[in-house]
């Protein structure tokens, strides 16, 4: 059965309202006809209706629904299957009833099986009061000799009937499968888009004699307002605890620091405090509140990073000397992943005293969460016990379930999904580096496919460590396409502060992904209101995306992801609907109730204008294969009227993409 994790020893993963498939394979003895469904537990204990599985391919076993779960919580599933002794008969009747084979005999054998029919329902309710009747009249219709053959079995035949019966059928015999786990998360935990800063960076100045200064939380919140008008939802800080001077890091990751330089946030600890405490050139604890108070105000959540390691100088060198590992000289090992070397770190050392880092990282994480903070960006979690994570998770999802874990987690693919399996509700991904139509259709189906179920996708198009060779030296079409795959094609996107400037500048082409003068090490404050920084600025494209993202519930979602075929090798088409198309009404997400369908081409050269005839796949739209429809440009305004065969031209020095929305 599908979706089961680890033999369901972990849950697999939903959201509130998100559609998700159940699958499995049902097969009995002999001809008989059989029929399965699947069932839904509520976390209080409550159960769904039955919903009626169908055959994914004829003649595969493989049976499968698509199934809701409505609200928060530890969901179940089951399958039931059963003989289908009533659709056997129908099947059998239609056949032998015309022919004049055994008519009598078929007859009163149907008769005899719609009276179990109508004894198996429990009239709880009217609805089930009328199944009834109708089941024992068509009973009796057709034990009734007094009327001819072909009008009995039509009355068995009719559509109400049929219909009646998929409701409500005859099971004979009846089994079950074990109840299957799903854990369903707040929406954030699926959807949003984040926005990555250094809080230092906004206000940094430099004074007459040369020595910087650091910006602040307080100045900080000042741009809150800019990053909310493009339509962020999530504000993710790098640490903002003190930092070491210990072997502290120069610009561009330089081993000896000048006067003023200010460090990497990740080498945490000094004197003025460890993980719990804010960097004195930051502010205030009270400061910190006041940062994620008007970041509620704007409507965006503050997430916060968790790294596990120290600087030389955080207290826990001097009060917990076990958590490190002491090398062969006596000297504490710092941090290394040769050939690069991080002396301004030392890692935990979590086989000594595994239970004191537990409850110590468990501290810090409540200490945090008492500030406001209900998601984490959790740096190198790969590098920690999956132990670890298991029980630290699980302790804070028992008491707040409402809190998210990011795991930045650039490994291998085998711990990036055990991460995943063990409880952590997003993950970083290869997105970064998946380029040409193929590679990303290749990636997105694994994504969107097998692993949705326990694993979740947020495709940040840069870091402050990966400057991708894709846009290293490329003009505003490269990084608005990047934006615009990153957007639709997964439900969590973010950018690190910089791409709407198109900043590209390598510290080491073809060496390295490192930023040229990285902010992990300097300040690196930007005047958002000078002409020259406005006018190469793609934050209202930034925003329209944004904005696009949050009118379409289609894009809110992952495992409604197609693909469709364009006869252009650098150009990717690929769609998202949700809703029910039969009420379709033609109006945007808001308005009444209808299906909501997003098709997207992205020109993946952003060099050079590429054409291509796209092919639909037209059931993946809800649509049927000569269906003619209208589709609009959410970024342009244009409509066009489509068909199944469509000829595209994107010129990046116009637009690197269609966002079309689809009307019929």
């Amino acid at each position: 059965m599908q979706p089961v994790v680890a033999c369901g020893r972990y849950p697999a993963r939903a959201v509130s309202g998100e559609i998700f498939d159940v699958s499995a394979t049902v097969f009995r003895e002999g001809h008989e006809m059989l029929g399965a469904g699947v069932v839904l537990r509520r976390p209080d204990g409550s159960r769904e209706p039955l919903i009626a599985m169908a055959e994914l391919a004829e003649g595969s076993d493989r049976y499968g629904a698509q199934v809701m779960a409505t609200s928060e919580g530890l969901w179940h599933f089951r399958v039931e299957a059963w003989g289908d002794p009533l659709a056997g008969w129908r099947h059998a009747a239609a056949i032998k009833v015309p022919l004049g084979q055994d008519t009598e005999l078929m007859l009163a054998e149907g008769a005899l099986l719609f009276e179990r029919a109508a004894r198996g329902i429990r009239p709880s309710g009217e609805a089930d009061q009328e199944a009834r009747a109708a089941l024992a009249a068509v009973a009796a219709r057709l034990g009734d000799l007094a009327v001819p053959a072909a009008e009995r079995l039509a009355a068995a035949t009719d559509p109400r009937i049929a219909a009646i019966l998929a409701a409500r059928p005859l099971r004979d015999p009846l089994t079950r499968s074990g109840w299957c786990p799903v854990l369903v998360h707040r929406e954030r935990a699926l959807y949003g888009s984040w926005y990555e800063f250094f809080p230092r960076s906004e206000g940094a100045s430099t004074s007459p004699d040369g020595r910087q200064r650091s910006g602040t939380l307080a100045t900080a919140a000042g741009r809150l307002d800019a990053i909310a008008a493009m339509g962020f939802d999530v504000v993710y800080l790098p640490p903002v605890h003190p930092i070491g001077t210990t072997a502290r890091k120069g610009a561009n990751n330089t081993l000896t620091a000048r006067p003023g330089d200010p460090g990497s946030p990740w080498a945490i600890g000094s004197p003025d405090g460890g993980h719990d405490a804010v960097h004195p050139e930051l502010g205030t604890l009270a400061d910190f509140d006041g940062f994620v108070a008007r970041a509620g105000e704007l409507g965006m959540e503050v997430a916060l990073d968790l790294a596990l390691q120290a600087s030389p100088d955080h207290p826990w060198v001097r009060s917990h000397p076990e958590w490190f590992t002491t090398r062969a000289d006596g000297t504490i090992a710092y941090a290394e992943n040769p050939p690069k070397r991080y002396q301004d770190i030392y890692p935990l050392n979590f086989d000594n005293d595994p239970d004191g880092i537990y409850a110590e990282a468990l501290r810090i994480v409540r200490h945090w969460m008492s500030h406001g903070i209900r998601i984490f960006r959790v740096d190198n979690p790969h590098t920690k016990p999956l132990r670890f994570w298991e029980r630290l998770l699980a302790e804070v999802a028992r008491t707040d379930p409402d809190v998210l874990f990011l795991a930045e987690a650039f490994t291998r693919p085998a711990m990036m999904q055990a991460l995943a399996t063990i409880g952590f509700h997003q993950s970083y991904t290869y997105f970064t580096w998946r380029n040409s139509p193929a590679e990303i259709a290749g990636y997105l189906r694994e994504l969107a496919g097998p692993a949705a179920a326990y694993m979740r996708p947020n495709f940040f198009v840069n870091t402050p460590d990966i400057l991708s060779e894709y846009l290293m030296y490329a003009g505003p079409p490269a990084f608005m396409a990047r934006a615009v795959l990153a957007a639709m094609l997964a439900p969590s996107w973010g950018v690190y502060s910089g791409y709407e400037l198109c900043e590209n500048l390598p510290a080491a082409p073809g060496v390295s992904e490192e930023y040229l003068d990285s902010e992990k090490y300097q300040y690196r404050p930007r005047d958002w209101d000078d002409p020259a920084t406005t006018a190469r600025s793609i934050a209202p494209f930034l925003a329209r995306l944004n904005r696009i993202r949050r009118l379409h519930p289609a894009l809110h979602r992952l495992r409604n992801l197609r693909f469709h075929f364009a006869d252009q090798p650098e150009l990717l088409c690929f769609s998202k609907g949700t809703g029910d198309f039969s009420r379709d009404t033609g109006e945007l997400p808001g308005g009444p109730p209808g299906r909501d369908i997003v098709l997207v081409v992205v020109n993946t050269n952003w060099r050079e204008a590429r054409a291509a005839t796209v092919w639909l796949d037209m059931p993946a739209l809800g649509l049927d294969w000569d269906a003619e429809f209208v589709v609009t440009d959410e970024l342009s305004g244009e409509s066009y009227r489509w068909r199944r065969a469509n000829y595209v031209r994107l010129d990046p020095a116009v637009s690197p993409a269609h966002i079309f929305t689809v009307r019929t």
